[in-house]
């Protein structure tokens, strides 16, 4: 049982825990950085999985209903996630050296996903981390209304899963000082409303329902959902507010689960992720970690002592605003930033 009311943020006035912890980590142990760098191999990932997503649309075009449906949660959702994951790492330009290229790759990655997400999470998740818990630019938290509606019920936290891709949607409103709209994001849509037309053309729309559905299950009602619930929900009594997964699927999941270790070291790439951990043990064996997604899954769904309020948020401190939004090179700007404080410890 959470030490906070299960329908209240834990609010908090000291800073994200992370940049600490990095000066640690690198004051300790410098043969980290070893590990900074790129892994172009993403790029094989993403090209392998977005043709295997094709292929499968192709293959089940003329299948029933439910067949798709149970296509899309035993495999689709698995092939949706890993290009999550790849997005995730050509958002902190882990694949190219310039920060165009991996924008690129991300699109084409997020054609599969069949909504136009690619971009805007480029924009949110480096924002994400410069500010996490502050409710005006960290996109990961819920509204105070959105936690509110679903509050601590399993039906409605069972239905909250299934419907995550619409209640992401829903929290762009109250993010008014990022600037979403721009050059990058148009091609995003366009690219993406060309690639679902195409399929629908060329396959069906039985094709295309299987596309959506992998989409919905792989950040949703499926055990994989779990991962957005194990990275900063509190499920554990404590100042920790990051959770690691080290269970069985960081193997087919490109090792996201390694999320404090990620947090603390963003230049360091899926692959190498492993490594960190085992470099610096005493910093992070000490923490709570999951080892199964199903598990908290079920947990998340079942328990009433968790909610979407089972989330630590701060005050802002951001140098922007609704006159000077955070625009792409703002946002850009943000990895630079973490590279260079962590060259300088």
């Amino acid at each position: 049982m959470m030490a906070h009311p299960p329908l209240s943020f834990d609010r908090v006035s000291y800073p994200e825990p992370h940049l600490e912890r990095t000066r640690t980590l690198l004051r300790n142990h410098p043969e980290v950085r070893t590990l900074f760098g790129r892994e172009p191999w993403t790029a094989f990932w993403v090209l392998l999985l977005v043709v295997g997503q094709v292929a499968a649309a192709w293959a089940l075009r003329a299948q029933p209903v439910w067949l798709l449906v149970a296509a899309a949660w035993l495999g689709g959702a698995f092939a949706v996630h890993g290009l999550w994951v790849l997005i995730h790492d050509s958002t902190h330009n882990l694949v190219f050296p310039r920060a165009r290229d991996n924008a690129i790759l991300q699109i084409f990655a997020g054609l599969p996903l069949i909504f136009p997400a690619a971009i805007p999470f480029r924009k949110y998740h480096l924002l994400h981390h410069r500010f996490q818990g502050d409710p005006e630019l960290d996109a990961d938290l819920s509204t105070p209304f959105e936690a509110r509606v679903i509050g601590n019920g399993t039906l409605r936290k069972a239905l909250w899963l299934l419907t995550f891709f619409a209640w992401q949607a829903a929290r762009v409103p109250r993010l008014k000082r990022i600037k979403i709209w721009d050059g990058w994001y148009v091609a995003n849509l366009v690219s993406n409303i060309a690639f679902s037309a195409a399929i629908y053309a060329a396959f069906g729309w039985r094709a295309l329902l299987f596309l959506f559905l992998s989409s919905v299950f792989a950040i949703g009602l499926h055990p994989l959902g779990a991962r957005w619930i194990q990275e900063h929900y509190l499920t554990a009594p404590g100042p920790q507010e990051t959770f690691s997964y080290y269970g069985p699927l960081n193997a087919i999941a490109f090792n996201v689960g390694y999320h404090n270790e990620h947090h603390d070291l963003m230049m360091v790439p899926w692959s190498r992720l492993p490594k960190l951990k085992a470099m610096a043990p005493e910093l992070y064996e000490p923490l709570y970690s999951h080892r199964s997604w199903t598990r908290l899954w079920l947990r998340f769904i079942f328990d009433p002592s968790l909610s979407l309020f089972s989330r630590r948020v701060r005050g802002s401190a951001a140098p922007v605003s609704e006159e000077r939004p955070a625009d792409r090179a703002f946002i850009e700007a943000i990895t630079v930033d973490a590279c260079e404080q962590a060259q300088s410890v």
